[in-house]
């Protein structure tokens, strides 16, 4: 009798976990049946529209290769642009992580102000931040280079301050016991345990900003979106194929050097 309870006991807690896939299943399919209803997004629309991507992807074959030593300049400069963009983000991040971080500042009028303005670093698009910047210090690769370092900012900053809440505490509470101060306290209990954290969010962050960089020149940031724009204005879909080719190159090999860094720091 006792046995026969103990099953159903085993059963009736068992169904909840049972229920709760299913349920989140029902749940996310509703969600995403909604959202398609209220944006009037529709498979039959979808299915007419893609004998048009053929025509274009056909449209864009082959590149024209000739086009490589055009597009070289500018696509070097999107690279700088990444790099000075990148680097003076992770620059500022670095400190304004700590100051986000709750295990390191206990005070609300820290942390809060601190992840206040990384929410709204984050909730800029860097499209917006270049036709910002474009309109204050006009048309260049300077007005990339903000819109990348905010951006690299509000990226490195997140993922960082949250590495650094995830870090062990007993370095700190060692250094603490002995009377450490704040600052002895950060750089020696805190910084030694996610400088590897960091170089990495660091890296990842440089290979969207690759990305980033090579569209900001649609709104006159500089770099090799500006010949995106040109090509695809006059329907020269062969050269548009060149830039997409050529970026994919840079991007590939950015990609597999900072894998291989990333792997040396793991």
């Amino acid at each position: 009798m006792k046995e026969l309870k103990t099953q159903q006991t085993a059963e009736i807690s068992a169904s909840p976990s049972k229920l709760k896939p299913i349920v989140t299943s029902l749940l996310v399919l509703l969600l995403v049946l909604g959202s398609s209803w209220q944006i009037g997004f529709s498979f039959t629309e979808l299915i007419h529209g893609l004998p048009n991507m053929w025509d274009l992807i056909v449209q864009l074959v082959p590149p024209d290769w000739a086009y490589f030593s055009v597009i070289t300049s500018p696509l070097l400069e999107t690279i700088r642009m990444a790099i000075i963009g990148t680097t003076i983000g992770g620059i500022i991040a670095f400190p304004l992580s700590i100051l986000a971080a709750r295990n390191v500042f206990h005070s609300i009028w820290i942390t809060v102000p601190a992840r206040f303005i990384l929410n709204l670093i984050r909730t800029l698009p860097e499209l917006l931040l270049a036709a910002l910047f474009v309109a204050v210090f006009g048309i260049g690769p300077i007005p990339g280079i903000f819109a990348l370092t905010l951006f690299s900012l509000g990226i490195i900053a997140k993922l960082f301050y949250e590495s650094v809440e995830s870090i062990d505490p007993g370095p700190m509470e060692a250094m603490t016991a002995v009377g450490a101060n704040k600052i002895k306290w950060i750089f020696f209990g805190v910084v030694p345990q996610v400088m590897a954290s960091f170089t990495s969010f660091f890296l990842y962050t440089f290979e969207i900003n690759i990305r980033a960089a090579a569209v900001l020149g649609l709104v006159g940031a500089g770099g090799i979106g500006l010949y995106y724009e040109q090509t695809l204005g006059f329907l020269d879909y062969g050269k548009t194929a060149s830039i997409i080719m050529y970026t994919l190159i840079v991007v590939l090999l950015i990609d597999y050097l900072s894998t291989k860094i990333r792997e040396k720091l793991t």
